[in-house]
């Protein structure tokens, strides 16, 4: 797999969670060997959600692109 910021080689890392929770606890996640950005579950999941919502602004945006009918130039 490619890192989403620089194309470089992601690897599998465990991750420990110490903040969102009283309890350590521990999950699986994508980490880049060259920036060091780090990906999980949660991530990635709020990243298609945003990639689904920007692509539906878009296409109400072009729909009523369509829908205004502008008078001609004289």
């Amino acid at each position: 797999m490619t890192c989403t910021r620089c194309s470089g080689l992601m690897v599998v890392d465990h991750l420990l969670d110490m903040q969102e929770s009283y309890l350590p606890m521990w999950m699986r996640g994508l980490r880049c060997m060259t920036c060091g950005n780090i990906e999980d579950p949660l991530i990635h999941h709020h990243r298609i959600m945003q990639r689904a919502r920007r692509a539906n602004r878009l296409a109400t945006r072009l729909a009523l692109a369509k829908k205004v009918v502008r008078p001609a130039a004289a």
